[in-house]
């Protein structure tokens, strides 16, 4: 499918926009604002608190001359940490407070804990950026890692790991850089939804997924008019559950809008009469409709909205796993790893080798710790495979075998038993004009056999054989497909074979070569698994075998019983493990997985992935591990 022109996409995105803000302009019936105290001077930023903490009389965060501070209703300080700071965001549990803003006179993000007894933890400080931070916010994801997004002129911003499960880091972790608007200045986040909110000051309000490995991809809420309702200058935001409001600061006006099914509508203006080009908005729900902080030229407001969206319900998040193992990097940039094959040692299961594809480049083979122990530079490999025992002339090898796009051929290795090392023992050509997706069948007699497809829909079955001390292959048999497939796996012990319709559906097929192929399916695209199907995977375990699908379109991985009727026992993503510094995977490609006993806390097997985008550092891309014994634990697996 050819690529939408910019200009056509900036096109849909705006006629989006023009729609959500028809009507905005009409204020809902019985909505009222009351601006209920005068300004008190001096305050610009100030935050009222939102959830449930350990403190009943406490009632919002500012910052003013004498610091950082928690207060009561009444304005008692209840706790307080001195400084100068600009920039305010937190979030609340039971226990107690996350702060973030920013140190002046370092010019440096600071991140700081309040706990339940109101004692501070040691402030945590960001390094210095090449930008002066404009805004902050603050995000915490469905895993409860805890992050923050620091904005700065230009365009320019980056988001920072600095928590997880309630505590700070020793040290904060740069995630990724952010390519945002020029002129954007504040943020919020829905951490419900992943979701962050930035605003562009002449142009209008954006929203972005949150997630740490989500891709940057923007849509508009509002745009300034023609394009939307904004009149003037887009500034500040707020969220509750089921509402946003914005703030436009040179109208001035307080721009409502209510969550639907569809995203956000436009749910009418409220002028802002009295106040200077207020910018910066602090929101919470009360019994009575919405409580506000409104910041201006003059100072902070207080005021009262009599407006109650109500919040669609969420659906459950996917589990987050936490990678255990990061390889190194495959040698070639941009997007260059694919595809995994796991080979086990025989005689010692802890020295088994990870195989993984560069497509730009070659082979490269890791031990179970994520080094790099080998790198064969001999074209491009796409997709990779690995069976036992196969004859080389006089001897018992262990082959891997690899789909090579420069020559549209199979490309043999022989694994020493011993040592592990690859060794490049050549090549077999195939009919194929453009080779994709490889994997190997080995049947009930021992014979081996390499699967491969080609873009077009096409799969060959060559049988191999290598007792003549060189490796050929007899082209048994071929079937095709109506789109492209790429992943595939073969049940040696069923004698069956998984295949992948990237935009389809996952069906099977009986593998042995004299009976033909006659596709069953096994599960369609529309969820749980989301288009694009990549890598498929089978584990064999004691009390049943399972079917894993990388499931490229929603970043997860789908399990299905690997027995008809394939019930669905479970999703899960893999989340960045903040311990050990390891970021999550998404948009993988290939993936393997063994069921085989590796030691230590590969037990009970391991899941190797192929992560596509590459977070914490941002850096090329590489493989993940992760143990099955927390896939079974979380998804109740036998």
């Amino acid at each position: 499918m050819n690529a939408l022109p910019k200009t056509l996409l900036l096109g849909l995105c705006i006629t989006l926009a023009a729609c959500q803000s028809a009507g905005q302009d009409e204020v809902p019936q019985g909505t009222q604002l009351s601006i209920t105290t005068p300004a008190q001077t001096g305050l610009e930023y100030a935050q009222l608190l939102a959830g449930n903490g350990p403190w009943a009389d406490a009632e919002r965060v500012q910052l003013d001359k004498q610091g950082l501070r928690l207060l009561d209703k009444a304005g008692n300080t209840l706790a307080q940490h001195s400084g100068r700071f600009e920039g305010l965001d937190h979030r609340l549990e039971r226990r107690g407070l996350l702060l973030a803003t920013v140190e002046r006179k370092r010019q440096q993000a600071m991140l700081i804990d309040l706990d339940d007894n109101r004692t501070w933890s040691q402030p945590l400080y960001l390094p210095r950026t090449s930008f002066a931070i404009e805004g902050l916010c603050l995000y915490r994801d469905s895993a409860r890692n805890d992050f923050v997004f620091l904005l700065g002129e230009e365009g320019v911003g980056e988001q920072w790991l600095v928590g997880s499960q309630g505590r700070l880091l020793g040290e904060a972790r740069r995630v990724r850089g952010l390519s945002l608007p020029p002129q954007s200045t504040f943020c919020q986040t829905d951490d419900m939804a992943g979701q962050l909110y930035v605003n562009e000051e002449n142009v209008g309000f954006w929203r972005y997924p949150a997630d740490a490995e989500a891709p940057l991809q923007r849509e508009p809420v509002d745009l300034v008019k023609p394009f939307g309702a904004l009149t003037k200058v887009a500034a500040g935001m707020a969220l509750v559950p089921g509402g946003l409001l914005a703030l436009d600061a040179e109208a001035p006006a307080l721009h409502l809008y209510r969550q639907s099914e569809s995203g956000w509508q436009a749910d009418g203006v409220l002028p802002l009469d009295g106040l200077d080009e207020p910018e910066r908005i602090s929101a919470r729900r009360t019994s009575e409709g919405v409580e506000l902080l409104l910041a201006d030229e003059h100072g902070l407001h207080r005021a009262q909205l009599a407006w109650q969206p109500q919040a669609l319900p969420h659906p459950e998040p996917i589990v987050s796993l936490a990678a255990a193992v990061e390889t190194g990097p495959v040698p070639s940039l941009g997007d260059a790893a694919d595809d995994p094959a796991i080979w086990v040692n025989p005689r010692d299961p802890a020295q088994s080798r990870v195989l993984g594809t560069d497509k730009k480049g070659g082979l490269v083979v890791y031990d179970l710790e994520g080094r790099q122990l080998q790198s064969l530079t001999v074209g491009r490999l796409n997709n990779v495979d690995v069976r036992s025992g196969f004859r080389l002339g006089s001897k018992r090898v262990d082959l891997a075998v690899a789909s090579n796009r420069d020559h549209n051929s199979l490309h043999l290795f022989a694994i020493d038993r011993a040592s592990g090392v690859l060794r490049d023992i050549g090549q077999i050509a195939t009919p194929l004009s453009d080779i994709y997706g490889l994997c190997m069948f080995q049947n009930r007699q021992g014979v081996t056999y390499a699967i491969a497809n080609d873009k077009d829909g096409t799969f060959v079955q060559y049988r191999l054989d290598g007792q003549s001390g060189q490796p050929h292959g007899e082209l048994v048999r071929r079937f095709k497909l109506d789109s492209q497939p790429e992943g595939c796996v073969a049940d040696d012990r069923g004698e069956r074979l998984f295949v992948g319709e990237e935009d389809v559906a996952v069906w099977v097929v009986d593998a042995r070569a004299e009976v033909p192929a006659a596709p069953q399916k096994v599960i369609g695209v529309g969820g749980p698994v989301y288009d694009d199907i990549e890598g498929l995977a089978l584990y064999h375990g004691e009390g049943g075998d399972y079917l894993v699908i990388s499931s490229q379109g929603n970043d997860s991985y789908v399990v299905l019983a690997a027995q008809a009727p394939y019930a669905v026992r479970g999703a899960f993503r893999i989340g960045l493990n903040a311990e050990r510094g390891i970021d999550g995977a998404s948009e993988t490609d290939g993936l393997e997985v063994t069921s085989a006993d590796l030691g230590g806390i590969w037990s009970r097997g391991m899941l190797v992935v192929q992560d596509g985008r590459k977070r914490m550092p941002e850096g090329t891309q590489n493989y993940k591990y992760l143990p099955w014994s927390a896939i079974a634990d979380a998804l109740g697996l036998d």
